[in-house]
C-alpha cells in the first residue's frame, strides 16, 4: 500500500479568526476519542477557534454539518470557515457498511461543494476494530489530525485566492 505523499505542503501559519466545527460520531467511543485528540492537536496548533457537536453515528454526521452550516445565519453569528467530520464505520456481515461509508462520504463532499466550505472527512472505514483503532490513534494513522490538517490547508488556500492581492 502506498504511503502519504511527500509533496511540499502549504505554509502552516496560524489562522487568526478562523472558526472550525468538529462534528463527531460517538458510535465507537474509544475510536472517537482518538480521532478527536488528533484533530484538536492540529486545530490548536493552527490557533483556530473550534467548537464540537456529537451525533450518534457516521450517517448523522452530514446531517449535523448541514444544520451547522445554516445555524450561524439564523443565530446572527459568524459562519464556520471549515468543518472536521469524525467517525468510524467498521465492516460487518451485511451491506450496511457500504451504505453508511458511501453515503456519508458523498454527502460530505456534496455539502463542501455546494456551500464552498472546507470539510475534512475523518470518518475512518475499516474491516476490523483493530484497524480502526490504528487509523484513529494520533501516534499511528492520526486520521483525525489528517482531516483537521486538510481543513486548515484548504482555509489557507481559500484565503490566498480570495485576497485582493493573492496573499494570505
Amino acid at each position: 500500500m502506498a504511503g502519504p505523499s511527500t509533496a511540499p505542503r502549504i505554509a502552516e501559519d496560524p489562522l487568526p479568526g478562523a472558526r472550525i466545527l468538529i462534528v463527531e460520531a460517538r458510535y465507537y467511543g474509544t475510536i472517537a476519542d482518538a480521532l478527536l485528540e488528533g484533530a484538536r492537536r492540529v486545530l490548536d496548533a493552527a490557533q483556530v477557534e473550534w467548537d464540537i457537536v456529537s451525533v450518534p453515528g457516521s450517517l448523522e454526521v452530514p446531517q449535523a454539518v448541514a444544520i451547522a452550516l445554516e445555524a450561524p445565519v439564523h443565530a446572527r453569528r459568524l459562519p464556520f470557515d471549515g468543518i472536521v467530520a469524525l467517525g468510524c464505520v467498521i465492516r460487518g456481515e451485511t451491506s450496511h457498511y457500504d451504505i453508511v461509508a458511501g453515503e456519508s462520504a458523498r454527502a460530505l463532499m456534496d455539502l463542501a461543494i455546494r456551500h464552498r466550505v472546507p470539510i475534512g472527512n475523518g470518518i475512518v472505514t475499516t474491516d476490523t476494530h483493530a484497524q480502526a483503532l490504528a487509523r484513529a490513534n494520533p501516534e499511528e494513522g492520526d486520521k483525525g489530525g489528517v482531516a483537521a490538517a486538510a481543513v486548515t490547508s484548504l482555509i489557507r488556500v481559500k484565503r490566498h485566492l480570495q485576497s485582493p492581492r493573492g496573499d494570505r
